[in-house]
């Protein structure tokens, strides 16, 4: 597997609040315990392999995680009984991609949270959002 000595992703099992759920060939499932108290259920599916983003990702770990997001749901639904999912991957800095190891969001959403009914979308398809016309 291809490893990245400062990578947090690389080096998960150093933070002891990070936990593995499930695992196949190529991919883990994560929880973290800090983010628990608010995203209740959430987590990320992560290639085994360092990979900076999701478009460096193989065939087999593209497989790999949508056979580990079919599992994930079964789970959480079963735990959790969510009303929705928001599943979601940053790519590069403008997208906020904080962490330069792609990592797929699997956050299960509930009816009567604070910001139900707004997804991905809700901020980035803001009026305030729109780039600044582009000058001659």
């Amino acid at each position: 597997m291809n490893f990245q000595q400062n990578c947090p992703y690389c080096n998960f099992t150093e933070d002891p609040n990070q936990h593995i759920l499930f695992e196949n060939d190529t991919c883990y499932f994560l929880q973290h315990e800090r983010h628990q108290g608010v995203l209740e259920g959430s987590g990320i599916i992560i290639p085994k392999s360092h990979r900076e983003n999701t478009f460096e990702l193989t065939k087999e770990e593209w497989n790999d995680t949508y056979e580990l997001m079919q599992q994930v749901q079964e789970y959480l639904k079963k735990k959790y009984s969510p009303d929705g999912f928001t599943l979601g991957w940053n790519v590069g800095e403008a997208s906020n991609q904080s962490i330069q190891h792609s990592h797929f969001h699997i956050i299960p959403r509930y009816n009567d949270e604070p910001y139900a009914g707004k997804g991905l979308r809700h901020w980035i398809k803001k009026p305030e959002n729109k780039r600044p016309q582009l000058k001659d």
